[in-house]
């Protein structure tokens, strides 16, 4: 028997491929099949279920598209929000055999409707189960978000600890398999490893702490989480089914003058921090490559035209696969590197950066304008005093709370998130624009103080 995650990097999505004798399944697949097929090629297996644990709003789900390439069955839990098109509705107590490998399925509602477990079992050992492949009900060192129900609110926070109660009690022994790892938007407290048990979180998870339905509600109420617009069209593409994704490795390379030719076509710089800083084509958004599965669902119009400037040909290709994996499907070109702009006589433009001592510099400062744009939840744990704070996937719908006279400064943990926001000001028609670089870490590493509620 074998098992291999595959993580999804950007999104910090885990997927898996179970195995055993000339049979295999995959759990929760992403949007490009390639890495499944190809293991089960050389183990010479044959993929026979699909099992996904929810309805993925954050990325595109490839359950239908691998379905379609290997004649395995989808199997999805109940879904009062639609019908599951694709796949086949699998409820509590199923079971399922793959060679000597048993899977069960455990409802586990609460982050959506939908969530299921799988219990992995190995035949050969009767003393309980191996693991369980949890989605996003539970995490290593955190739990689900359950904000996606709004008008339900404390109904689904408290199905999700029920929902825990019974994972728990699969016992210590069980490994942990989740759908997402450190750094998603599904969950804050992740720890920064794939690898856990049931006894472990048992014991160290905080949200596990909790022997009080009650109060383990008023916490996931009071939790706070960003919800990109994309996440709409996930849901949309994830009950329908999407389409393989293109299949061409390369967008084609363009001309400086196709930055001239098309005002509705979104530009998208994701050569990196410094490169954009250093000189950037005017109207164009910096979203470095390693940050696009984060925020571009915050920016661009997955409806819309992408343009895509790019260091080289083989970052432009890394690319469209990101944004494909979130159904951004449209890139219609890529210019490598900022210099056959300048070379051609176009307009190229520049953005300044400050150092922790000119920021103390200007404190108290008229016209002077500190924005913060980390999210709520990391303002309120310490921010410099007097820094307004406006979250980057926010900005773009709440520019007029930001002055548009004087100078302002961009910050957020580094400076990466900053020069982002800065962008989306100089493309919402803001001037005078600089970033702080190093930004919190910076501040913190000077010991400069921090206001805390």
């Amino acid at each position: 028997m074998i098992l291999k995650t595959i993580k999804t990097d950007g999104l910090a999505h885990l997927s898996y491929f179970l195995g055993d004798g000339n049979e295999a399944a995959v759990i929760d697949p992403r949007r490009d099949i390639e890495i499944y097929i190809e293991e089960a090629r050389k183990r010479g297996m044959r993929i026979t279920h699909i099992f996904e644990t929810h309805r993925n709003e954050d990325l595109v789900s490839g359950a239908p598209i691998l379905a379609e390439a290997t004649g395995a069955n989808v199997h999805h839990g109940p879904n009062p929000a639609g019908v599951v098109s694709y796949a086949e509705t699998t409820r509590e107590g199923d079971r399922f055999e793959i060679g000597s490998a048993t899977i069960e399925v455990l409802e586990t509602p609460g982050h959506t409707d939908d969530s299921l477990s799988f219990v992995l079992y190995d035949q050969s050992f009767d003393d309980g189960p191996v693991g369980v492949f949890t989605g996003d009900a539970l995490f290593v060192g955190d739990v689900g978000r359950t904000d996606f129900y709004p008008d339900r609110a404390r109904e689904v926070a408290g199905l999700l600890y029920d929902s825990l109660q019974k994972l728990v009690g699969l016992g210590d022994q069980a490994l942990l398999y989740p759908a997402h790892g450190a750094g998603s938007v599904c969950g804050s407290g992740m720890a920064d490893r794939e690898f856990s048990s049931i006894g472990h979180e048992r014991r160290n998870n905080p949200r596990l702490q909790f022997d009080d339905r009650e109060a383990f509600i008023e916490a996931k109420l009071a939790e706070e989480h960003p919800t990109p617009p994309y996440f709409s069209l996930m849901e949309k593409l994830n009950l329908e089914g999407a389409s393989a994704m293109r299949r061409y490795l390369l967008p084609d390379p363009v001309s400086p003058g196709a930055l001239q030719e098309n005002g509705k076509t979104q530009l998208v710089d994701i050569r990196g921090i410094a490169d954009f800083l250093g000189a950037h084509a005017p109207g164009s958004f910096c979203i470095p490559d390693d940050m696009l599965a984060a925020f571009a669902g915050w920016l661009l119009d997955p409806g819309g035209e992408v343009l895509l400037i790019s260091r080289n040909a083989q970052q432009a290709e890394a690319a469209v696969r990101t944004l494909g994996r979130i159904g951004f499907d449209h890139v219609t070109g890529f210019l490598p590197g900022i210099m056959p702009v300048a070379a051609s006589g176009n307009p190229f433009r520049s953005v300044g950066v400050v150092d922790t001592q000119t920021v103390k510099s200007r404190l108290g400062s008229d016209g002077w304008t500190l924005l913060d744009v980390r999210s709520a939840e990391e303002f309120d744990a310490g921010h410099i005093e007097g820094a307004q704070n406006v979250y980057l996937g926010h900005l773009a719908d709440r520019i007029g709370d930001v002055p548009s006279e004087g100078n302002v400064t961009v910050m957020c943990g580094s400076g990466a998130r900053a020069t982002i926001a800065a962008s989306v000001l100089l493309k919402h028609g803001r001037s005078d624009i600089d970033v702080f670089l190093g930004s919190t870490k910076a501040w913190l590493a000077a010991d400069h103080p921090v206001v805390k509620p």
